[in-house]
């Protein structure tokens, strides 16, 4: 457990655009750090790989030219100066908490996160999987399948094959090697172990629950026993299958050189959220975050050439993945990081007005 303030760390951007399961897995290894008066947070050109956010404290903002501005804690809920390499020295003014969080780690979450969000949204729709909707959530949210990139996630449900078992039935052995891993959808079963002849009693397991992971990321023998306390039903994941899991897909993508052409025929859609939509975007794109597409998607047109967008590609790929899926003409936008961070393509973020979709064309909100 994170033994920093949650509920502040909730209101940050982008993390308050995760669900809690994976807020807390993001989380489980960051420890706040305490800065004192003086002390040089990140120095103007490097590269850090980091946000970080100003809890509480008074922090300087130090130009190459000498010039300062002042920021506080809280006055922003976005990560300091996020530039890299960094664009200006940030020194403590006084005694500050901070939030270092991994950049890349912090991104594929975001996006794990959000892409489950649309799953969610999809499948609440279909009536037929009504009574799976909590089983296949908390599936989603197992650490098991973190490491999966997240174009991937929609096809998780289609490697798990469905295994009746009965009361008594021993799943996995003590000792045995192992090629697969399962999840209970219906009943429990219970864990046990043997110690030096006598059978130990590790725990009782039930819906949503996953065990024998081992087998899919370590080369070792099952160090525990599974047998069904009821009858019920397992989803089984080969090796084999959740390797398949972890290779990326090709998706479409528009390079950066073909934007300003395309930006006059295409549909230009930010997946980001709405604060950083606000703060700055492309010429007159939509903010559409992934987390809401599915239920957004029905305003753009199937027949409209689309450009997904995001701060360093792997939403908008994701959404861009997802739409093609469903006969979308999608691209997601190449070189994300570059768009932003470059200063050449510092005119692309002057328009100031916001956007949204009338009959699949963005038009101004006012």
């Amino acid at each position: 457990m994170v033994d920093f303030d949650i509920n502040l760390t909730r209101s940050l951007v982008p993390l308050k655009d995760m669900s809690e399961a994976h807020l807390l897995a993001l989380l489980d290894d960051v420890v706040p750090e305490v800065a004192c008066a003086g002390q040089t947070l990140f120095s103007e050109g490097s590269y850090d790989d980091q946000h970080v956010y100003l809890l509480h404290g008074n922090v300087s903002l130090v130009a190459p030219d000498g010039q300062r501005q002042a920021i506080k804690g809280r006055e922003s809920l976005f990560p300091i100066a996020h530039h890299q390499p960094r664009r200006v020295t940030a020194i403590a003014d006084s005694d500050c908490s901070l939030l270092r969080i991994n950049s890349e780690r912090l991104d594929k979450m975001l996006a794990w996160s959000q892409v489950a969000d649309y799953l969610q949204l999809l499948i609440s729709r279909q009536r037929d999987l009504d009574e799976d909707v909590d089983w296949m959530m908390t599936v989603l949210k197992s650490n098991l399948f973190f490491k999966v990139p997240p174009l991937n996630v929609e096809e998780i449900f289609s490697c798990l094959t469905p295994q009746v078992v009965y009361a008594g039935d021993v799943v996995i052995r003590q000792g045995e090697l192992g090629e697969q891993c399962y999840f209970i959808k219906e009943g429990e079963a219970d864990v046990t172990r043997h110690v030096d002849g006598n059978r130990e009693h590790l725990a009782t397991i039930s819906v949503g629950r996953c065990f024998g992971e081992d087998a899919l990321v370590n080369e070792t023998v099952r160090n525990a026993t599974v047998m069904m306390r009821t009858d019920g039903v397992l989803m089984r994941l080969e090796k084999q299958d959740f390797y398949k899991l972890l290779k990326e897909p090709q998706v479409a993508t528009l390079a950066l050189a073909e934007l300003e052409a395309a930006l006059a025929t295409h549909v230009c859609v930010d997946v980001r959220s709405e604060e950083e939509y606000t703060q700055a975007h492309l010429p007159r794109a939509v903010n559409v975050p992934l987390n809401i597409l599915a239920i957004k998607s029905r305003l753009l047109s199937k027949t409209q050439p689309t450009i997904f967008y995001c701060d360093t590609g792997r939403r908008s790929r994701a959404a861009a993945h997802l739409l093609s899926q469903q006969g979308y003409k999608a691209w997601a936008l190449a070189d994300c990081a570059d768009l932003l961070e470059q200063s050449k393509y510092a005119s692309y973020w002057l328009d100031s007005n916001n956007y949204l979709l009338r009959d699949g064309v963005a038009v101004p909100s006012d």
